[in-house]
């Protein structure tokens, strides 16, 4: 049971999660505007980016785009990615994230990846000074093993706070999430935030074309990520799925995310409002279980945590 997750009028968090890491870099504010708008007429407020997108212009354009809906919409930003979690460096940034934002208070703020190099404890104390002053509602942490959770869960529970949302990578290419992360946050009653549904694009399926354009192509980081030739074969089958089930391959995909047991809130992005159609439909579109199951047998499943697989 995962805990209560509201925006600050009260209303729960959308089933999806706009990621807004393309404004200020591959969509220009028409673009952004374009998304934000069906963003909201599908229902979606909660809202996500962080101090190192795009200089920070990502945070800017939010800003401008939320100021409207300010209090009807959950807004996370995340620091820490650059510079470590120290108390001084968090500080610096926080600060650079509400400035940019133009807020007193953001709703979430999390942790963008694990400090072997500082103390949890240092570090704990710091984000729940936030929390008390009210500068913060929720405490997060993106990028963390299940053992780096607990960890840190422990150190906030010290300092008298929580670890409410977790923010982890999961897709169909990529499900180590399933192994620890994912029933550790059932456990422990933690929000999941599933960033890279679609895999980096490669399940949407344009990358089995012949010159294909997006992060695979120009992004050595996500080519390296999405290297491996099984994980392009299980795009190339679940795009001939989508075409059986007159659909987008984006939209199985994402939806295929959200109907996880574990009902974890996938994060959907785009460059355009074209480009975020297919996610925006995994809202209403039905994954019944047998679908389900179907597109789970395209890909690798992880073995349990304990790997004694004659036992599952």
């Amino acid at each position: 049971m995962e805990t209560r997750f509201t925006s600050p009028d009260g209303a729960p968090s959308s089933k999806l999660i706009f990621g807004a890491m393309q404004f200020g870099g591959a969509a220009d504010i028409d673009a952004a505007t374009e998304m934000f708008d069906a963003c909201i007429e599908a229902g979606i407020n909660h809202f996500d980016t962080a101090h190192v997108y795009n200089a920070g212009k990502s945070e800017e354009i939010l800003r401008k785009l939320a100021a409207r809906e300010r209090d009807r919409l959950i807004i996370a930003s995340k620091i820490g990615y650059s510079g470590g979690s120290g108390s001084s460096n968090l500080l610096a940034q926080f600060g650079d994230t509400r400035r940019r934002l133009g807020t007193e208070a953001i709703d979430v703020l999390y942790l963008h990846r694990f400090d072997p190099e500082t103390p949890l404890n240092e570090t704990f104390k710091t984000l729940a000074s936030f929390q008390s002053k009210g500068q913060i509602r929720y405490i997060g942490v993106s990028n963390f093993a299940a053992w780096q959770v607990m960890k840190a869960q422990r150190a906030a529970q010290e300092q008298g706070t929580r670890i409410d949302i977790v923010q982890p990578m999961y897709s169909l290419v990529k499900r180590q999430a399933e192994v620890e992360i994912l029933p550790m946050c059932a456990d422990q009653g933690i929000v999941v935030a599933a960033y890279s549904p679609l895999g980096g694009g490669l399940l949407t399926g344009k990358y089995a074309n012949a010159s294909p354009t997006g992060r695979l192509a120009s992004d050595q980081r996500y080519a390296a990520r999405y290297a491996q030739a099984w994980m392009h074969e299980t795009a190339k089958e679940l795009k001939t799925l989508a075409k059986e089930c007159g659909t987008s391959p984006a939209t199985l995909a994402v939806a295929w995310v959200m109907s996880h047991p574990f009902a974890p809130h996938p994060i959907i992005s785009a460059r355009s409002v074209q480009q975020l159609r297919p996610s925006l439909a995994a809202i209403d579109f039905d994954m019944t279980p047998d679908l389900r199951s179907r597109i789970s047998a395209l890909a690798r499943t992880p073995p349990p945590a304990t790997d004694r697989i004659e036992e599952v």
